[in-house]
């Protein structure tokens, strides 16, 4: 998303490079651009994600740190995971980059829908392959690396190849798109 935001945002002119600002509508914004805390509100989406962040992140800490003669530590000992199965704090980093891939395709299309620049929706739409990619690795942790779900490993590689065409494609739309606004204004 970087390399977007900079192809957009070059020009080969000696002005220094920047990228147009949203207009502050003056009504309350519709229905399409608003986020996860259901008001459009962008504090409330972050603190929502920040705590759930630091919530998987105190979860993981407080299962390292549990003596080891605990009533839960012999509970989970019960449970005997394969040796392959994720541990607790590489399971937060997974959910909570995908946390982070949603949260970064809802900004950029409500950039889009705020400035009024159709191709920033085109950005989070070449977005959409690379998340399916990391539901499909998700998907197969979750089932211990099964070998009857290979098929999974397969699939999220050709959506990461896919969504790494569908994002260039998207950044080189970007970067046409603020050339012709520089050339007509």
């Amino acid at each position: 998303m970087a390399a977007a935001i900079y192809l957009a945002s070059s020009k080969p002119s000696s002005s220094p490079p920047c990228l147009p600002l949203p207009r502050r509508p003056s009504s309350p914004p519709p229905s399409s651009t608003l986020l996860l805390s259901g008001r459009g509100d962008r504090r409330g989406t972050v603190a929502v994600l920040l705590a759930g962040g630091v919530a998987a992140l105190a979860a993981a800490a407080s299962a390292q740190a549990l003596p080891v003669g605990s009533p839960a530590i012999d509970a989970l000992s019960s449970l005997q995971e394969p040796e392959n199965a994720l541990s607790l704090p590489t399971w937060a980093i997974h959910v909570s980059s995908v946390i982070e891939w949603v949260s970064a395709m809802a900004l950029v299309w409500e950039y889009g829908e705020k400035s009024g620049l159709q191709t920033w929706k085109g950005l989070c739409w070449g977005m959409v392959p690379l998340l399916g990619g990391a539901f499909c690795a998700c998907t197969w942790h979750f089932f211990y690396n099964s070998e009857s779900l290979e098929v999974l490993v397969a699939l999220q590689s050709a959506l990461t190849v896919l969504g790494n065409i569908t994002m260039c494609f998207a950044a080189y739309r970007i970067y046409k798109a603020s050339q012709e606004g520089s050339t007509s204004s």
